[in-house]
């Protein structure tokens, strides 16, 4: 078996579970990003009596915090990591709901109705997305006045993945996912940004089958991928590896914190109202959890319900 195909043949059979890549070790590496995402939320989460993390994955980030409020809640899309995240963050008192993920960021319209988030209105204090997609004006209902609203997002121009393979770059982006269109939809919301910075890093992979499940981890990337209907394009990039060096993709980044109004109506709330599984102006955040836990939309048990990505 060549060398080409023994790292294939382990890209394809190697599973895909959250959002842990520490199996490649050394194999993939990235520059690292001039804020730290990690430090910004969890300087926020020390002041905060909740958090929710949107998009939790598998539950690796949150778990890695070095403080989470006692009322801590992650939210999670993508049905096989519910199980995931559940195990590993139910021993550490973090409820798990499954949601509707929210569409692409530029792919939203106005007055979207999709990724609609389970919570009464004001239900966090500290709302935090971490490469995850958002409705903003589900974000702006589910804060209190004058809670935060902490975002990073990676990603958005994968074109560098398709030269890689020798692929015809898409065309046809309506506008590109970026800090300019993330400001506009906030403060669309009524949310009033405080902080922001945007910046690139480098994602270095030092062989084939690293670039391979990469894509398979991240589906989106590149539009029906998978090794064997790519498989020329990856043989040649391990020619190209061999001879040339590691293949190197760059990634557009960017962050933001954002505030809810001080003061008057909650703008998420004229906009949507109440969410359909908290319609009772009554229902208090702890009571809808326990809702949810009892018909199985989470991951965690119940007895571990305190009171998202």
């Amino acid at each position: 078996m060549s060398d080409s195909q023994r790292l294939l043949e382990e890209a394809s059979a190697h599973p895909v579970e959250g959002w842990d890549f520490g199996w490649l070790r050394e194999r993939l590496s990235s520059t690292p990003l001039p804020w730290d995402f990690e430090a910004i939320v969890t300087e926020h989460a020390r002041e905060s009596p909740d958090l929710l993390d949107m998009g939790t994955g598998g539950g690796e980030w949150l778990a890695s915090l070095t403080y989470r409020p006692p009322r801590t809640v992650a939210t999670e899309g993508w049905a096989p990591n519910l199980e995931i995240a559940g195990a590993r963050l139910r021993p550490l008192g973090v409820t798990v709901v499954s949601v509707e993920g929210a569409p692409d960021n530029v792919e939203q319209i106005p007055n979207e109705a999709r990724g609609r988030l389970p919570f009464p209105d004001g239900s966090f204090a500290l709302i935090c997305s971490r490469h995850e997609s958002f409705v903003a004006a589900e974000v702006a209902r589910i804060l209190t006045q004058g809670g935060t609203f902490i975002t990073q997002q990676t990603g958005g121009n994968y074109d560098d993945f398709y030269d890689a393979l020798g692929l015809t770059r898409p065309s046809g982006r309506s506008r590109a996912w970026n800090l300019a269109l993330a400001i506009e939809q906030v403060g669309a919301a009524d949310l009033h940004v405080i902080a922001s910075a945007e910046s690139e890093h480098e994602m270095t992979f030092s062989d084939v089958g690293a670039f391979a499940w990469y894509l398979r981890a991240i589906p989106w990337a590149v539009s029906g991928f998978s090794v064997e209907s790519h498989r020329r394009g990856l043989e040649q990039m391990h020619d190209r590896i061999r001879s040339g060096g590691p293949v190197i993709i760059r990634q557009p980044s960017f962050w933001l914190k954002a505030s809810s109004n001080l003061h008057g109506s909650k703008p998420g709330s004229q906009r949507y109202g109440t969410s359909s599984r908290a319609s009772t102006s009554n229902t208090t955040t702890d009571q809808v959890l326990m809702a949810l836990s009892s018909n199985a939309t989470c991951a965690a048990s119940s007895s571990h319900w305190p009171e998202r990505g």
